[in-house]
């Protein structure tokens, strides 16, 4: 599925105090944890799967056949396209509640939000353009063109820059956030759909789904410094321990490269048409959404194996960020 819906197609509290000078209480130290927030385009559903626990905790209706998905780096809120309803769904994450669900107009497919917690930025693919949603009110606050069919988005750290997957201009539009202008595009592969920008904000990945091929991009220059050549149809980058992970649609599989070297490193077999990549929130697991298998496949990013696969609703998409970092 490479376009808005079929193509526009997850304290202990106690610790027993010991002894008669049991004055104190001892306090549970909180824990990182992980879910996973999984769109399910074809059941229009979300499933959040307890990424400890490996099971789904939650499930969310979402009409309007959801896709995209962006989660703040606070875990706070996350959000939702759906490309058959024109509108964006912005959800309470702790209480799984929407809070609005905002008419964003045209195919809203991809969706990235700014590292502060707001804006969320939508790529309406029919129209050409991104689309500025305030997360609090949801409330539109600007919009931009850019090229044909934009499908995935990213936000570089310091959130000065939005980049755009132009699929059908085989570009990326780099966007001023501040100033909500296209300050440039950059030719790279065929079909750019997943865009994925590192932890520095130096480099940035695009899948190229009619290329077959990863084209690898220096943000600051904004010129392409390297291509690599992958699986059947690439979807969507993680990153994760000086690696690249790449979903292969076509091959059921993930394709694994270097990110120093570019060079192929594995490819790890997967559930059928994997879509949605992304990396858990220390680095050791990656997690791939299987729209025909409707699973969540985890990956040790080390041993580079499957170490689970989870069902979740029927043709997971999970098309961005779709991790959310809990305290526990």
């Amino acid at each position: 599925m490479t376009g808005p819906a079929p193509v526009i197609a997850h304290l202990r509290a106690s610790a027993p105090v010991a002894g008669a000078f049991a004055a104190l209480l001892l306090l549970p130290f909180p824990v990182e944890a992980d879910e996973a927030f999984v769109t399910s385009q074809p059941a229009e559903m979300l499933s959040i799967v307890d990424l400890d626990t490996r099971k789904v905790v939650a499930t969310l209706p979402i009409p309007g056949k959801p896709a995209g998905i962006a989660v703040t780096p606070d875990g706070a809120r996350a959000f939702v396209t759906s490309p058959d309803g024109k509108a964006l769904s912005i959800i309470d994450a702790a209480s799984r509640r929407v809070e609005h669900r905002v008419d964003v107009g045209g195919g809203p497919l991809g969706v990235a939000v700014h590292p502060s917690g707001s804006p969320a930025y939508v790529a309406d693919w029919y129209q050409h353009r991104i689309v500025a949603v305030e997360a609090a009110t949801g409330r539109i606050a600007g919009e931009v063109k850019v090229g044909d069919s934009p499908s995935g988005l990213a936000v570089t750290p310091d959130g000065a820059l939005l980049l755009s997957a132009d699929r059908d201009s085989d570009a990326v539009s780099f966007i001023d956030t501040a100033s909500l202008a296209r300050a440039t595009s950059l030719k790279v592969g065929t079909r750019p759909f997943g865009i994925t920008i590192d932890a520095e904000g130096r480099r940035a990945y695009t899948a190229n789904v009619g290329s077959n091929d990863v084209t690898v991009i220096d943000i600051a220059a904004r010129r392409v410094v390297g291509t690599v050549k992958v699986g059947q149809r690439p979807y969507a980058v993680a990153l994760a321990r000086g690696r690249a992970f790449v979903t292969d649609q076509y091959d059921s599989t993930v394709s694994v490269f270097d990110v120093a070297t570019l060079e192929k490193i594995a490819t790890i077999p997967v559930g059928d048409y994997p879509e949605g990549i992304a990396t858990s929130g220390d680095g050791a697991f990656v997690q791939v959404a299987n729209w025909e298998a409707n699973t969540l496949s985890m990956i040790d990013a080390t041993t580079l194996k499957v170490v689970a696969d989870i069902e979740v609703a029927d043709g997971p998409r999970a098309f961005g960020s779709f991790i959310r970092r809990t305290a526990r």
